[in-house]
């Protein structure tokens, strides 16, 4: 070795205890998911508040009947329906027509599995009553009062769920809606007092409009409980300015949550009238209306997000449409 060499070595010798490793480049930090930065969600007003009693408006995906299009919720799909920012998933489960009626434990299994996958995700999850045959509430009381007191229970320590106890009461009074209501709400706060619940309205969900009632029925009488919100369902290619208008009005007076919404007909068929929903997407942006779209399967209908015969091995970025039309407002 050289006697440079050498000399080198010693003085960094004396240095070695000086010198400081610079320090490494931080990794990039994903943002904090919708619960993460929300939390336990309650109705403040006439809003949805999150927990530090700030508004927060949820968009996201409703599913379709869980009878038909379970095989379009699994790992790929939802990790798509996270990865495009989505808030909140629908889980639609329909009583009749296949659905809970006909096994009751096999349902609330696969609706338990679904809340835990948005939870995992870091969404929030609305446990959708999707009654819609028989259009009167009470019909299925007794399955409700079952239902919720299990997944309560199951899910009490949750704090990303919502309640839908009626996805479209039809052809009965607002006075007998109201009354479910306030018979199983109480049942469901013996168990989870801080969830909130989502009311459905008269008329599919119109605030009776469509069935010749407007939102005054509602605002005269309303359900007896705290912490929950009316529900109100459009479809943009059927049903234009008397209901855009009811929706403004009653979001003045009354917490609104828009659970179920297509861009086409009330079919979720049809050509997409994008123009219609982007003004009702501007009215909720500008009121804080919570949404989820109708829906997230591949069904053969224009409102189906994903192209037919796209689930369950995708690619889940076969979108018709009105998939991409969501797709880029959710986020």
């Amino acid at each position: 070795m050289s006697r440079r060499a050498s000399l080198v070595l010693v003085v960094l010798g004396l240095l070695a205890p000086f010198l400081v490793a610079a320090p490494a480049a931080a990794a990039p930090t994903s943002p904090p998911t919708p619960l993460a930065a929300n939390g336990q969600l309650h109705v403040c007003g006439t809003t949805l508040c999150n927990e530090q009693r700030a508004q927060v408006q949820l968009r996201g995906m409703s599913t379709h009947g869980l009878q038909w299009y379970s095989h379009c919720l699994n790992d790929s799909s939802l990790d798509t329906l996270a990865g495009w920012g989505a808030d909140v998933l629908r889980i639609s489960m329909y009583i009749q027509e296949g659905g809970y009626e006909t096994d009751p434990a096999g349902f609330t299994d696969r609706v338990s599995g679904l809340i835990d996958e948005a939870t995992e995700r870091g969404m929030y999850a609305i446990v959708d009553w999707h009654m819609l045959t028989p259009g009167d509430p009470h019909y299925n009381l007794d399955r409700a009062k079952t239902f919720f007191t299990e997944i309560a229970r199951r899910h009490n320590d949750n704090t990303n769920l919502l309640y839908e106890i009626a996805n479209e009461p039809n052809g009965v009074s607002w006075s007998s809606i109201k009354s479910y209501a306030e018979e199983l709400i109480p049942v469901i706060r013996g168990v989870d007092p801080e969830t909130p619940i989502l009311v459905g309205t008269r008329a599919w969900s119109s605030l009776g409009i469509s069935e010749g009632g407007d939102e005054s029925e509602v605002l005269a009488n309303p359900v007896n409980a705290a912490n929950i919100m009316y529900t109100f369902h459009f479809y943009a290619a059927t049903h234009s300015d008397k209901y855009l208008n009811a929706l403004s009005r009653a979001a003045e007076q009354l917490p609104m949550f828009v659970t179920e919404f297509g861009t086409q007909q009330s079919t979720g068929d049809g050509p997409n009238d994008f123009a219609m929903a982007q003004r009702y997407l501007d009215l909720m942006a500008s009121k804080g209306i919570s949404w989820t779209n109708w829906n997230f399967s591949d069904d053969h209908r224009s409102g189906a997000v994903f192209a037919t015969g796209t689930c369950p091995g995708g690619p889940f970025d076969n979108l018709k449409p009105a998939g991409e039309w969501i797709r880029d407002r959710i986020g």
